[in-house]
């Protein structure tokens, strides 16, 4: 590589080659206002909507009628089990506690079931996007934003390019332009991002549609990327398409997905249902199998109630630029930490608001070829689900806000309950053990002790109604992956592709067996996460990691040791009250006691390798890869080996 006398960037402080000097390529500027919202002052926008899917009233009387009902009638059950020895001041909290909890189930199971019904009968289409349809021509300019931070840039561009490559071959690409936005702070990345961005354009000869732009000030962090390039280019492009560092998408979905928008003028936001996708641990396995096979029956659930007020993810969804400048320009929120500052998980608050303003959002899971990567262990999803525990919580501050659609604000609400089960399981999970104690008066008799058994006093209560009750509640849990496996087995193709009925059904003991064993470990990890949040402790913001989710076991061991102890303690003193209780407890410490093995076996890539060539936790899209993850997957491989051998030069020279 030819070099020139270095110089420097004013807002990195450091020395480039000539391949860096051009640190933004972008077209000329095109400016867009973009507002700043306000949260105490709006009015609900609700003109005729002809994208409006029919029956909306009854299916949301059924989503949460039906939820209702499951609830009363668990509630009343559990009563009259509690009711038998009289209901004091636990048994009034453990209730409490139990009908939330319920309905949290209730509402996944009918939810589900409409996702289900949806899937087996064939009545997907939305928006009229269907994968089969001949391809449409669309006539409006769509920008494809990937916004980036301190990414891996071989991989990002190897991304990109297989993007970039698929939408060529559809014969449209004369109405994309491609951006990368960085907010990278670290330098080394920061270089390699401009030389790799250079490389990309010369191997797609040239790319006039490609651009580049590094961002000084990463304010507001994705949510501040995208509004900085609507209010300097977004005139310029009358739709856009957000993408993630990880995300890839086909250039039909693309087409598709920008003709829908163009062509349903009421629309302001439609959301595709990225399947995860090029897992190599067997915990990446195990999430990228699940979302497989249950989650496009929970996905056309949602989308079936949801209707013209989809939530939005963040990526993989295409926009109508407008409307996004006009009403999603995020205010700080004002009120006490961790309420307060920037608004962190922003694609729920911008789909409230562009719902708000009077423009529909959609989600289309039935159109398929849109794929991101998974974190590839336990450790990686409980760092990244911190922030995301973080920013939920911070909704509690946005739940106010005027004229918000009621839908809105159920998303805000599931959002923030998601992170509030967890430390309500583990307090109904003591308080179980409470009741029983205060009852027996074991409290304060040691001798009563001797014989504590849970389970022998809650069947002593009503013996066929608690087992009624328990019966119900794993019903309704399991329900779900019960519902999505019956589905595949409805489609020839994906069945294959998962390896067959009977391997299917030995996956999801596999799956459902380790994430029984996870579970204590992620209880007690959001837990903790609420906890801190609400004690003001900030989650921070870092690069994820894509492909190896090893670490040393010395690194496990200071992160899941103090963990491992709190399960041994808690184990021995369950033992010291009866060995009953310890039998009671088992499956939540047998997760604590050992979640540093459990955690180093679910990262590695060996039994996930192993698994693979029994074709267990296998997709369709992993036996039978899609053309562009194959090529994304070889562009990578050849421009890392190429990075690798450009520095070993260096390096001899």
């Amino acid at each position: 590589m030819k070099t020139v006398e270095p110089i420097l960037v004013p807002h990195l402080d450091i020395p480039l080659t000539d391949e860096a000097r051009a640190y933004e390529l972008m077209p000329p500027p095109a400016p867009m206002a973009m507002p700043q919202q306000s949260l105490r002052t709006g009015k609900l926008h609700s003109p005729p909507m002809p994208s409006t899917p029919p029956n909306m009233a009854m299916r949301r009387f059924y989503i949460f009628g039906g939820t209702a009902a499951i609830t009363l009638a668990g509630l009343y059950q559990m009563f009259r089990v509690m009711a038998t020895d009289g209901l004091g001041v636990l048994e009034v909290v453990f209730l409490c506690f139990f009908t939330l909890l319920f309905a949290w189930v209730s509402l996944s199971f009918v939810s589900a079931l409409a996702g289900f019904m949806l899937i087996v009968t064939r009545r997907r289409r939305r928006l009229g996007l269907r994968p089969e349809d001949p391809l449409p021509t669309p006539k409006q300019r769509t920008a494809l934003l990937m916004p980036t931070y301190n990414e891996e840039p071989q991989r990002l561009m190897a991304g990109l390019q297989a993007i970039y490559e698929s939408v060529r071959d559809t014969g449209h690409l004369e109405q994309f332009d491609f951006f990368i936005l960085s907010d990278t702070t670290r330098g080394p990345i920061r270089m390699d991002e401009v030389a790799e961005f250079h490389r990309l354009r010369e191997r797609l000869g040239g790319a006039p549609n490609l651009y580049y732009r590094h961002r000084a000030d990463n304010s507001e962090r994705k949510a501040g990327n995208i509004a900085e390039w609507v209010r300097r280019f977004g005139g310029a492009y009358p739709q856009m398409l957000i993408l993630d560092a990880d995300s890839l998408m086909t250039g039909d979905t693309i087409v598709r997905l920008a003709w829908g928008l163009e062509t349903h003028p009421d629309v302001g936001l439609i959301q595709s249902l990225p399947l995860i996708v090029n897992g190599s641990t067997l915990f990446a396995r195990m999430q990228q199998f699940a979302g497989r096979v249950y989650g496009p029956v929970i996905a056309h659930g949602v989308a079936w109630w949801h209707g013209t007020e989809s939530n939005y993810w963040g990526h993989n969804a295409v926009i109508r630029t407008q409307a996004f400048a006009d009403h999603c320009g995020l205010p700080k929120l004002n009120g006490i930490r961790p309420f307060n500052g920037h608004v962190l998980s922003h694609d729920f608050v911008e789909a409230a608001l562009i719902r708000r303003g009077g423009w529909a959002c959609h989600m289309t899971p039935a159109l398929g070829g849109s794929f991101e990567e998974g974190p590839p262990s336990l450790t990686d999803l409980l760092v990244r689900d911190r922030r995301w525990c973080q920013g939920n919580l911070q909704h509690v501050a946005v739940l106010p806000t005027r004229g918000m659609h009621w839908i809105s604000r159920t998303h805000f609400m599931i959002g923030i309950g998601h992170y509030l089960t967890a430390p309500m399981w583990a307090l109904m999970m003591l308080i179980g053990i409470a009741i029983p104690l205060e009852q027996g008066g074991a409290l304060v008799s040691l001798q009563a002790l001797e014989h504590f058994s849970p389970v022998s006093y809650w069947r002593t209560l009503d013996p066929e109604r608690i087992v009624y009750v328990f019966g119900a509640t794993m019903f309704a849990l399991f329900a779900p992956k019960v519902m999505g496996y019956l589905a595949v087995l409805a489609d020839t193709k994906v069945r294959r592709g998962c390896g067959g009925w009977l391997r299917m059904i030995v996956s999801i003991v596999i799956e459902s067996v380790l994430a029984a064993l996870m579970a204590p470990i992620v209880m007690y990890v959001q837990s903790r996460g609420v906890a801190e949040v609400l004690a003001g402790k900030d989650s921070g913001w870092d690069a994820q990691r894509r492909d190896d989710g090893s670490m040393p076991w010395s690194t496990l061991v200071r992160r899941y040791g103090g963990l491992s102890l709190f399960g041994v303690l808690t184990g021995a003193a369950a033992y010291f009250v009866s060995p009953a209780l310890l039998a009671w407890m088992s499956p939540v410490i047998i997760g604590l006691v050992f979640s540093i093995p459990i955690v180093a076996l679910t990262s590695s890539r060996t039994p996930g390798q192993f698994l693979s060539r029994l074709r267990l936790l296998s997709i369709p899209e992993e036996t039978v890869p899609p053309p562009i993850l194959v090529r994304a997957g070889r562009l990578r491989r050849r421009i890392e080996a190429e990075a690798e051998a450009a520095d070993a030069a260096q390096a001899s020279s």
